[in-house]
Formats: structure tokens, sequence, C-alpha cells
């Protein structure tokens, strides 16, 4: 998928590592029944490596949000299994372990030995993300890797938990472990891991974290070896390929079905952590027989930019897009990667040129990446079409010293609802996005005797999803107090550019944040909120932006429209406003009833002034490219 011709720096090489090492061996001849079940044990080992975390993990991020993924790679690095989870974290953990398979030696790996890496340059994502891998060796032949990726609270650096948005290279954002053995055949390097905690603020976190990470690769280790024992090496190998072979068949089928030709989405960012504004992102899609072609020439390059997503949260974002465009019973597994050719020009902000920071860059421009493609594909298959993605900026970090002295990073891994987009047939839900995956964001009960706040307020907002036929879910309104000094530390987004409608859908309504809410001292966040001091008793209120809907709002059923009016997902006026629905009677007496003559009289009044501008298009329209911003 890709190659350094078109992709260029650390990136590329590390994706055209040699097909040969380790060594194969012939292909044994499985029946798709044993397949099957093999590829179904995998996935078991999966659920159950990232369950072992959560249960035993450290910090709130990974024991209450759940913010990990465990995959299994087979001999070549290719992604064989996986668990169910982030769609950023399972299809970005296979690039650092094929950088190792061409780093170390086929003798220096060896049954019991695990890895730990997390350098953005050598296949990772971001630095706060961390990989943990052990291989499964068996009479001296390496035959798959457990692997499981977690998100950790702090990687040193300038800046406390992870997110230095002044850096001026990816070492002012922290430690960078590129392949790190820190278990040798069963025996842990405690010096390894040592060094590894002292670089880090909250060093008894991470050992807790890393531990469980590292425990649970033994165990999927362990696991995978019960299975090759029981079926035997050819066995196991010949059903990985199987499972892999059997995806991009079912892919290639479902790529032969679309109409072929060229279809181009483009996306913005509003701006990067220092303000440089209308970030761009322009993707062509190709479809040629059963063949695709994602290219994003054309994406932006400016040098001084602060938002650079590395080429493997590029290709994982892709694939994370296009999967749910297709048949949900296709595996995901390395058959989609195999039969997507990603041009990615080295040097824009989707394949940074080293030593560029990439921390915020991972989740923008790196969600964008998403909906430039969905955007593109709607063409295609608007039917399937959302973006499977989120406009966050990066959490909102408070730090500082907990009524014990101690001091205490807290990412915001309460609850929330956010950015949901409608797809045909069905409204955008009220919870998380899909780029979310998994990840549990835990309730006030949980996260408050954890870190030294108190949760005020989380309720939907009002008018805040996008019109359509199928509309897009509500954003909500999160109300948080500190409840000692501390500071606050965040990047925001999707205030100028919020998530888009598909198919006629209008966008949703933009991110909002103010810090000190409530007194003097105020802030309304306009783009970066670098270290803001927070008194006792101060209070954080972000109003999270809504999903977009599908379809013509001026097609909505009536009576579904009276439905979220009566839910308070949608005003009165909105009904009218933005569905062309009058409505009669009293809300608070819930007498509400439809004037069918007067909704059809302003319905067709609507239609005929489509060139307005609508009240809902909260964001602008896109600079033309070139205009300076």
């Amino acid at each position: 998928m890709g190659g350094s011709s078109k992709n260029g720096g650390m990136a590329a090489d590390v994706v055209a590592l040699s097909a040969t090492r380790p060594r194969l061996r012939p292909r044994a001849t499985v029946d798709s029944v044993t397949a099957e079940v093999i590829r179904s044990a995998m996935e078991t080992v999966c659920f159950e490596m990232a369950t072992y975390v959560s249960r035993t993990a450290t910090t709130p991020i990974l024991n209450q949000s759940n913010e990990r993924n465990a995959t299994i790679l087979d001999r070549r690095g290719r992604l064989a299994a996986l668990s169910v989870g982030i769609p950023q974290f399972m299809l970005s953990s296979t690039l650092p372990v094929r950088f190792a398979l061409d780093f170390f030696e086929p003798e220096e790996w060896r049954d019991g030995d695990v890895f730990v890496g997390n350098d953005p340059y050598h296949g990772g994502g971001h630095l706060p993300d961390y990989n943990v891998w052990s291989p499964v060796v068996v009479d001296g032949h390496l035959v798959c890797i457990a692997s499981i990726q977690c998100h950790h609270g702090d990687t040193g650096g300038s800046s406390p938990g992870g997110y230095n948005v002044d850096a001026t290279d990816v070492w002012s954002e922290g430690v960078r472990w590129p392949a790190v053995k820190v278990v040798d055949q069963g025996v842990e390097r405690r010096d390894v891991i040592y060094a590894m905690a002292t670089n880090t603020r909250i060093a008894e976190g991470f050992d807790g974290d890393i531990h469980a990470q590292i425990g649970a690769a033994q165990l999927g280790a362990r696991r995978l070896r019960e299975v090759v024992l029981k079926y035997g090496i050819d066995t196991v190998e010949s059903a990985m390929d199987h499972a892999i072979d059997y995806a991009a068949t079912r892919f290639r089928d479902e790529v032969r079905s679309w109409p072929d030709g060229r279809y181009e989405g483009d996306a913005w960012v509003d701006h990067d952590p220092l303000g440089n504004k209308d970030i761009h992102l322009h993707c062509a899609v190709t479809i040629e027989g059963d063949r695709l072609t994602v290219d994003f020439t054309g994406t932006d390059d400016r040098d001084e930019i602060q938002a650079w997503s590395t080429y493997g949260n590029t290709r994982g974002y892709v694939i994370s897009q296009l999967a749910s465009l297709v048949d949900p019973a296709i595996p995901k597994n390395e058959g989609f990667f195999d039969n997507v050719e990603l041009i990615v020009p080295e040097g824009c902000v989707l394949n940074p040129r080293p030593p560029k920071p990439v921390s915020a860059g991972s989740h923008h421009p790196g969600t964008e990446v998403g909906e430039a493609v969905a955007i593109a594909m709607s063409h295609v298959v608007p039917d399937r079409c959302a973006p499977q993605i989120y406009k966050l900026g990066i959490p909102i970090i408070f730090t500082g010293l907990d009524k014990n002295g101690d001091r205490f990073l807290d990412h915001g891994g309460e609850v929330f609802g956010a950015w949901v987009n409608a797809v045909k047939g069905v409204d955008g839900w009220g919870a998380k996005n899909a780029a979310f995956g998994n990840l549990f964001k835990a309730p006030a009960e949980l996260h408050e005797p954890s870190t030294p706040h108190l949760l005020w307020g989380r309720d939907f907002r009002t008018d805040s999803g996008g019109p359509g036929q199928w509309r897009g879910g509500c954003g909500s309104t999160y109300i948080k107090e500190t409840t000692v000094p501390a500071t606050v530390h965040t990047y925001v987004v999707g205030k100028r550019y919020p998530m888009p409608g598909i198919a006629g859908g209008l966008p949703g309504s933009p991110n909002r944040l103010l810090l000190r809410a409530g007194t003097p001292e105020e802030i309304d966040v306009d783009f970066t909120a670098e270290w803001v001091p927070h008194r006792a008793g101060d209070r954080v209120v972000y109003e999270f932006g809504g999903g977009g809907g599908w379809g013509d709002p001026l097609n909505r059923d009536p009576a579904a429209v009276l439905d979220d009016v009566l839910d308070e997902y949608v005003s009165i006026e909105g009904a009218a406003r933005d569905y062309g629905v009058v409505l009669t009677g009293s809300l608070e007496e819930l007498t509400l009833a439809i004037d069918a003559a007067a909704t059809a009289a302003l319905r067709d009044d609507l239609r005929r002034h489509r060139g307005d501008v609508h009240p809902q298009m909260h964001g602008v329209e896109p600079p033309t490219m070139g205009e300076e911003a």
C-alpha cells in the first residue's frame, strides 16, 4: 500500500519493508471452516488482551476510558485480527512492528520477548500512543505477534500531557522509543522500564499502565501459542493468509460494484494550534474496476503549519473510513490495506518529514482524512456515507497538585456526546461518534474520585444536530469545576468548519469552549488555551458540536420533526426554520400538532429561496485555494 516513491520519508521506508523477512514457509492448505475457527479464536484473544489492560491499568485513561486496542499480526507484520475498539489504534499498530521486524535480526525474536515502541517516525501515530508487542515463536519459527496499543498520560517533553502546541520538533513533545526490548525471554529489563518511567511526570501511573500492556501482550502470546500447538504452525499461518485473502477478495468485489470514475472531496481544519488558518485536505478517489486509489495530492504543505498527521496515522484513518462503507461482515485486516493504492505526497500535512511535531496532528488533520474520503465517496455510495470522525482539537488537559500535594493530569475522560453524523435511514445517535470506537468515557461517579473536579452538567443542546432528512446527532454542554488550583491546556477546532452534512444535509453546530466561565476573567477560546490558570471553584463550559445531517431537511417526515421538538432536540423555531414544519399548540402543555397546510406552504417557499444563506450554516465558505485567509 504505497511505496517510497509516493510517500517518501521514514514512513514510506517503514511501508516498503522487505516482504521476505522473516523467511516464509510454503503455504499449507487449510479448509475455510478451520480458517474461520482460528480467526475467531484470534479475535477472542484480542478481546481478552484489551480487557486485561482495562482491568489492570493504573490511570483512568485505560482503566475507565478503555483507550486501548489489541491486534494480532502475522509473521510479516500484516494485520490478521483485531479487537473491537478505536479505529485509529487498530489500524496504526502494524507499521511500528514492521519497523521492528526490519530492525531486529530474526534470531532476536524469541519466545518470551516483549517490545515497546511509540515513535511517530517509525510507523506510529503520536508519542502518547505506546505499542507493546510479543512474538509467538514455536520451534524457533516466528508464527505471529500479539500487540496492544494504549494512550499514556504523559510522554515527557516540555508540556505535561503529551500535547505541546508550541513544539518546534518532535523531541519537544516527548521521548521517542522506536523499538525497545523490555522483556528478554521472559526476564524483565528493569533498567529500560525504569528509564521510560523516569521520562514521564507521572512515573507511578506510567509504570502501572506499561506493565498492564506487557501483561496483556504476554497473555496474548500464551493464548496464541496454545492455538498454534493445537492446529500446527502451517495451519495457523495458512489460516491468517486465508483471512487476509478473503478480506481482500470481498473488498475488491465491493469496489468492483462501485461506478468507475474520479471523485473528489475537500476538508478543512479551522487552524493549527498556533492560529494558522484553513488547513486544507484534498482527496481524489479513483475507481477502475476493482482497483481503488486514494490520492491526497493538493493537500496543504505550508512549512510553517503546526498540524501534521504521520503517514501511519493517515493510513489508518483512510482504511477506517473505507471500512465503514462496505459490508461490515468483511474482516478488518490487511486485506483492506493491500487493495488500496494510497498516495500521500511527502511534505504535506498528512505525511510530514522528520522532525515535524505531530502530537496535535494525530487528531487534526488526522481525523479530517476520514472527512475528505467520506465527502469524495458520498458521490459513490451516498447511502452508506458518513464521516467517521470527531471535531475535538485535543483533550482538555487539567494539571496541578491535588489536596495531598501530588501532581495530577486529567485528560477529561468523562462522558459526552457529540459530532455523530446521520446516515440514510438513521438519525445521529446520542452517544460517541464512530471515530472513538469502543472508547468508554467514564461516568462522573468514577472519574471524580480520580481527579480533583466536579462535573455539574452534561446535557444535549437543542438545535445542535445538523438538519437533514435524517438529523445529525445533538451536541452537548459539559460543565466542569476544578476543586483545587489548576492550569488548563487545550486546542479547539470545529468552530469554523463543523461536522459536514452529506447528500444535501446541513452541518452540525460548532464547538465553543469557555474557561473560567461566569467570572470577569472568562475566556472564549479562539484556537488555543495554553496553561490558563484556574482557581478552585472556576468552571469550564464546553459546548460540543453536533453531527451533520443526511439528505434534504425539507424531505424529513414532519412527524419525526414533531418528535424531535417533544424530545427538545429541535426547538419550535428550528422546526420551521430548518425543516419547514409549522407546529401549533404548546410544548409545555404537550399539545403540539402539525399544521399540514402551513407546513406545505412554508416548505414550498423555502425551496424557492434555496439560494439564500441558510441560518444553520454555522461555518463559512471554504477559502478559494491560493486566497489568503
